[in-house]
């Protein structure tokens, strides 16, 4: 047990030490390329007022991949898919970020259609929703293919969106997405699913490291490249942990985990859906803008929010140990 403890710690460490060696050198390089975040009075998301890095996102996905790889020697079907997914991820959301930086607005429709491929890819590779156990006869109920399919493909579209929208204040999505990656480290232990947890833990040493330089004032950004990476990496995470093998009671346990991103998302995307507006035209409607119109500063407002993460994410730990 003393092993394996030690185990999931250096995988902590060396993933931290990573990128919080890389993200400076990183930071001097975008103020170089001018690949940073202005202020824009006229844009009432932008409350940052000096210009900030933007390359926050490839320290996050190089330690992320070499600290996985380092300690699992994991070179499968399903790591290749989960690499690639992330070179799309990290690719388009750089040329997102690249036109934010000149003032414009990169089109959504390339941003959807390399989000479906990146999930796709795990769908191809193996790692899918397949089912649940029926509560009442004990059989293991296995979905026909598509409605795998769809489903795999909405829950990692969904939380990779999720993540994206809620990066709007320093040190949210990146302490959102440690709170959530911690509760699907404990599932997996659990679980007994060493590969699950290896990436949660991993995950929580790249945003833990990530978070000293993005805490209010954030000193750099990870932009749509890195959150929408994180919001991949937690989605697999949850398939390859969480749903596998899961009743139906126990399916609410990563929702809940990431609890605050999903449900706050909702309520914005259903309000722009009404509204007759694109779900991905960035505005102030999230849970932290409003938080913020209501009076609290930045540090309060993320702070409330890490709260209320922190009550979902034990009472989807509360759902595990009755599942146990």
């Amino acid at each position: 047990m003393a092993v394996i403890v030690i185990f999931y710690v250096l995988a902590f460490l060396v993933s931290f030490c990573i990128v919080y060696l890389l993200i400076p050198p990183l930071g001097r390089l975008a103020f170089r390329l001018d690949f940073v975040d202005k202020p824009r009075q006229d844009v009432e998301r932008k409350i940052h007022r000096e210009p900030i890095p933007l390359t926050a996102s490839y320290a996050i996905f190089i330690g992320f991949f070499i600290t996985y790889l380092l300690f699992t020697r994991d070179l499968s079907l399903g790591t290749l898919a989960l690499f690639i997914g992330g070179v799309l991820l990290l690719t388009i959301g750089t040329v997102d970020d690249w036109y934010k930086t000149k003032g414009k607005d990169f089109p959504a429709l390339p941003k959807f259609i390399v989000q479906i491929a990146a999930a796709i890819l795990v769908f191809l590779s193996g790692n899918a929703f397949t089912g649940f156990f029926n509560p009442f006869s004990g059989d293991y109920i296995s979905l026909p293919v598509i409605l795998q399919f769809v489903l795999t493909i909405l829950w990692i579209f969904g939380v990779t969106t999720v993540i994206n929208f809620s990066d709007g204040m320093d040190g949210l999505a990146g302490g959102l997405t440690a709170i959530s990656a911690v509760t699907l480290f404990v599932v997996a232990l659990a679980k007994g699913q060493s590969a699950s947890a290896m990436m949660a833990i991993t995950l929580v040493g790249v945003t833990i490291a990530y978070l000293r330089y993005n805490k209010a004032p954030a000193k750099i950004f990870m932009g749509d490249a890195g959150a929408t990476f994180l919001g991949y990496i937690l989605a697999v995470i949850a398939l390859d942990g969480a749903f596998k093998q899961a009743t139906v009671l126990s399916l609410f346990i990563p929702i809940l985990a990431l609890g605050v991103p999903i449900f706050d998302n909702l309520f914005v995307v259903i309000k722009r859906f009404v509204q007759g507006k694109s779900i991905y035209q960035a505005d102030a409607t999230q849970v932290h803008y409003r938080l913020l119109k209501a009076g609290l500063n930045q540090k309060q407002v993320v702070a409330v929010l890490y709260l209320a993460s922190v009550c979902l994410s034990l009472s989807s730990i509360i759902l595990l140990l009755i599942q146990i």
